[in-house]
């Protein structure tokens, strides 16, 4: 990621499981410019990352992605979400279990909405999954950035994929 911010860039926020894993693969997409690691969708304020894992707190691990819409789209975004991880499993992906760790999409703008909402019917009609698809889409609620450690948690040790 090494593209500028600028101030056209525009935001989306994804829930798709750990969100070490989530924030590299959208680290990776040329014309994003910045990725935060947080929680959103939960009635705490200020959440910790242990108060999160209780799973009484109502947040999803989320990545924040700042992309700029002359270099990626959002529909490409939504692309890369549905293609890493298993929009079919509820309340977990593959070894990490809570509702804290769902599939979810946040939108922003109701154009985010429309496009989250037309490119999850695409997916169900396709007859990829056996499954239905639990992937929700919900209107963006406040921020709250994790804690340092987590951010960038994969690019800091080396690793391009969560080891687990």
């Amino acid at each position: 990621m090494n593209d500028k911010k600028n101030s056209n860039d525009e935001r989306a926020t994804f829930g798709a499981g750990c969100f070490w894993r989530v924030e590299e693969i959208f680290r990776q997409i040329a014309g994003v410019t910045e990725t935060v690691v947080g929680y959103m969708g939960g009635a705490m304020k200020n959440p910790t990352y242990e108060d999160v894992c209780t799973d009484r707190t109502g947040h999803v691990e989320v990545v924040q992605v700042m992309y700029d819409p002359v270099r990626v789209t959002y529909e490409k975004l939504l692309v890369a979400f549905w293609e890493n991880h298993d929009p079919t499993q509820v309340n977990r992906q593959g070894p990490d279990v809570g509702k804290h760790y769902r599939s979810v999409i946040f939108y922003g703008t109701p154009q985010q909405k429309l496009a989250a909402e037309k490119s999850k019917a695409e997916r169900e009609k396709s007859g990829r999954y056996q499954k239905p698809i639990a992937t929700a889409i919900e209107p963006a609620g406040i921020f709250y950035a994790a804690e340092e450690y987590h951010q960038k948690f994969l690019a800091k040790r080396g690793l391009g994929s969560c080891p687990i």
